[in-house]
């Protein structure tokens, strides 16, 4: 995860200067696009640093290795649940909060309910009924 978190880390040191040149140019007249080119800096700096953190924590992968092979990297790479709706449910529930933004503020209260039972219905999905480890 070494080159991972450089790419992230590098953005830090991109976005950070772009984002007072853009200050510069508009006159400080325009306050969102500065503040939101801080935070996408921000966010690259945090991401490159949880990479950074896992990659020293995990070792090396073969994706990081020039000696490695394709066969190195085969087997499990995750549990992942192919007949589970709670992740369409949580979607349409997202969908129904943003649809409530421009409709309606009463819709994002009910899409807030909906989006709640369908994260915990998708966390606690393996601990009862058929599935149940």
């Amino acid at each position: 995860m070494k080159i991972e978190s450089r790419i992230f880390g590098f953005g830090v040191f991109f976005f950070v200067p772009v984002a007072f040149i853009y200050g510069y140019l508009t006159n400080w007249t325009e306050w969102v696009g500065a503040l939101a080119i801080l935070l996408v800096g921000g966010l690259a700096g945090m991401i490159g640093a949880y990479l950074g953190f896992t990659g020293r924590r995990v070792g090396m992968r073969p994706e990081d290795r020039n000696d490695a092979e394709i066969h190195e990297g085969a087997g499990e790479q995750g549990h992942f649940s192919p007949w589970s709706w709670w992740p369409l449910m949580l979607g349409l529930s997202c969908a129904a909060g943003f649809l409530g933004l421009a409709v309606g503020w009463w819709i994002v209260f009910i899409a807030g309910g909906m989006a709640v039972v369908a994260l915990v219905g998708w966390v606690y999905e393996y601990s009862r009924g058929d599935h149940a480890h």
